[in-house]
């Protein structure tokens, strides 16, 4: 599969960033800060709230990346923001495993997609922009059981299929990222996205006479 296109700026500062300008350097990895806190802050158990500061796991992150980046550069296997989230996606499952490693069953981070895991306030966020993105007719129910139906439909979704709507609805990736994030191709991003999405919309519309 070939790496999402990535955009001119970010092209621009990873060749200055091969030529060891660290300004570029500083740029490439500030201008992702965001995207990554809101990854972390998906996927952070809420157990760990009180010890783990998302900021700190971006930080760390970006330390990682600092001197990981002349061999990406090099090498560029996927596009810069995949790789750079694999990082901090790496750090937030060491610290799962180290808070949480007497509770084994909170720990479901083996699967390569990492979609096991996904707080309850997560899922219930990502019920929320499916019925205001009008994935269902919320005037012929109640919005509260209509919410808690939503979030029911995500549950029992596929884990693959539920991981596709949290890429793209909670952690705001475009479709070729998504598609290097989960190691499919642009096309299977869409398949899985309309499939998912008619599956929340049936089980929410199976009640609304």
């Amino acid at each position: 599969m070939e790496p999402a296109k990535t955009n001119p700026r970010t092209e621009e500062l990873l060749r200055r960033a091969s030529q060891d300008d660290e300004s570029a350097v500083a740029e490439l990895l500030t201008m992702h800060r965001s995207k990554l806190r809101r990854m972390v802050e998906i996927r952070l158990d809420r157990r760990l709230a009180a010890r783990v500061d998302p900021s700190d796991v971006v930080q760390e992150a970006l330390i990682t990346a600092t001197k990981g980046l002349p061999n990406y550069a090099a090498k560029r296997p996927v596009s810069f923001y995949p790789w750079l989230r694999v990082i901090a996606l790496n750090r937030l499952v060491d610290l799962h495993r180290r808070h949480l490693k007497a509770e084994r069953r909170s720990v479901c981070f083996e699967t390569p997609m990492l979609n096991a895991h996904l707080p309850d306030e997560s899922r219930m966020d990502l019920a929320q922009r499916l019925l205001d993105d009008g994935t269902s007719p919320s005037r012929l129910m109640q919005r509260a059981e209509l919410l808690a139906r939503a979030n029911e439909a995500l549950a029992k979704l596929e884990p693959g299929d539920r991981e596709i709507l949290v890429l793209r609805y909670l952690e705001e990736l475009p479709a070729g990222e998504v598609a290097e994030v989960l190691g499919i191709t642009e096309r299977t991003v869409w398949r899985r996205h309309a499939r998912a999405i008619e599956r929340v919309s049936a089980v929410l519309g199976r009640n609304t006479e």
